[in-house]
């Protein structure tokens, strides 16, 4: 979020392969990842695959720390309330001082974006489910017009991904989207309050949700995990372009 530098179509790839598998959980936290091992994985160079790591750091999915290397994040359900805590006073400034002044195509954007968090619910794909319940709030934060408003919410909701990913059920993934549903509603209806408060119910059960979960067993590969995404990916990529090739005329 909030990265904005151009970056080469296989490192979009690699990216995507990582924050997907990031997003889901399925690497154990505080696990390194090696550049060398990665590019061998991907079958790019180590530039790019330091320039997709980087890029990882700064969505704060991992933790770049100098001279030692490249971390999955390991956040801490300490770090959750304090960060819960800020966005409840940021998130229910933006629901009051948006409600019931959303333009026709503010509230499109929203319904629109409600349909995909909806799809990706009942698809199953936790990981994209995670990417668009962060993106429900950005998009909120754009309607303010506030640049300064804007970077401070993608920096609280970048860090609360991981904690999302770690600590939150997979089951509570549709509890997320309906309760983006009522804050929707709320903005809709010009009801400051009733937004303020559905909004700060939404971040409270958020964090109420996040349970201490065991550690991941120590014979998780790295690697392998990362390689059977990769293949995956490869996989659903492949299928995408050869039904785009039926349909040309």
């Amino acid at each position: 979020m909030g990265y904005s530098r151009p970056m080469h179509p296989q490192e979009e790839a690699v990216h995507r392969t990582l924050s997907q598998t990031l997003l889901a959980g399925r690497l154990p936290p505080g696990s390194q990842l090696v550049e060398m091992r990665l590019a061998d994985i991907f079958g790019v160079s180590r530039e790019r695959v330091r320039k997709v790591l980087h890029r990882l750091g700064h969505e704060r999915l991992l933790d770049v720390v100098p001279n030692r290397g490249c971390f999955v994040s390991n956040p801490t359900l300490a770090q959750a309330r304090e960060i819960y805590e800020a966005r409840r006073v940021i998130e229910g400034g933006i629901a009051a001082s948006l409600s019931g002044r959303l333009t026709e195509s503010q509230l499109a954007a929203l319904a629109a974006h409600g349909r995909a968090e909806h799809d990706a619910v009942h698809a199953g794909d936790r990981a994209l489910s995670i990417r668009l319940s962060g993106e429900f709030h950005i998009l909120l934060a754009s309607f303010t017009d506030s640049p300064f408003v804007m970077r401070e919410l993608q920096e609280l909701v970048s860090r609360t991904s991981m904690l999302v990913a770690f600590f939150e059920p997979a089951a509570s993934s549709e509890c997320a989207f309906e309760e983006h549903e009522e804050i929707t509603q709320a903005l809709r209806s010009g009801d400051a309050g009733r937004a303020f408060k559905a909004m700060h119910v939404h971040l409270s059960l958020i964090e109420t949700r996040l349970k201490p979960r065991a550690a991941a067993p120590t014979s998780v590969q790295v690697d392998s995990e990362i390689e059977r995404a990769w293949a995956l990916d490869q996989k659903v990529q492949a299928s995408a372009a050869a039904k785009a090739t039926r349909r040309r005329p």
